[in-house]
């Protein structure tokens, strides 16, 4: 048990750094949508921000919708932290301790950008991801003459930073997708986290979950 949580423990905290490092460095030093190339034109930097879930899916404008997705990733990283040390305490596979740990790494990472990131950074109502209309919430912004509808902000409040894109388009010959972007959504280190992490679980469930054999 010691060994593998000693195990699980190095992968969260590992990928947590990377994906906070790397946050905190396009966030200082990228402008709205600023980008580089990674891999050739196909696969990129692009600086973004959202209020909402993963691969910037949005949930509503109102506080307590922002503020109900955050408490809801933290009673998750408790209940997938307690659930990972009492299967380790079953002797489950370390593998699948690391499918379940590659969630909670991901759930963790966005949640911390919630709760810390308006304190990192001072609130620039003039910044373009803090522009958000329907929150009833307004800032003025330099010399405008009208006020700015802004995003609200705070602790579980701060918006979550995103930065990778596949810049890749099916070919006009594939039916129904054809000169549309292959995957348009712009995310990050934490979101590739939980999605591996489920495709784990998908896909090794019977490994993960293997059927008991009918006593004869």
């Amino acid at each position: 048990m010691k060994k593998q949580l000693t195990i699980v423990g190095i992968v969260i905290l590992t990928l947590l750094i990377a994906d906070q490092t790397l946050k905190l460095y396009i966030k200082s030093n990228f402008l709205p949508w600023d980008q580089c190339n990674i891999l050739g034109e196909w696969f990129k930097l692009r600086y973004s921000e959202n209020q909402g879930m993963a691969f910037g899916t949005t949930f509503g404008t109102a506080i307590w919708h922002k503020l109900a997705l955050s408490i809801f990733r933290l009673v998750a990283v408790f209940f997938i932290a307690y659930y990972i040390i009492r299967e380790a305490r079953k002797g489950v596979k370390t593998e699948y301790l690391i499918a379940i740990s590659l969630i909670l790494t991901g759930a963790t990472g966005n949640l911390l950008d919630s709760m810390f990131h308006d304190y990192l950074y001072p609130f620039d109502p003039c910044h373009q991801y803090n522009w958000m209309e329907g929150t009833g919430n307004f800032a003025k912004c330099g010399d405008f003459a009208e006020n700015i509808e802004v995003r609200h902000h705070g602790f579980l409040l701060g918006s979550v930073v995103d930065m990778f894109q596949f810049d890749m388009t099916w070919p006009d010959w594939v039916p129904l997708v054809g000169g549309s972007e292959v995957f348009p959504a712009i995310w990050n280190l934490a979101d590739a986290c939980i999605s591996i992490g489920v495709f784990m679980l998908l896909i090794r469930q019977k490994v993960y979950f293997p059927k008991k054999e009918k006593a004869t």
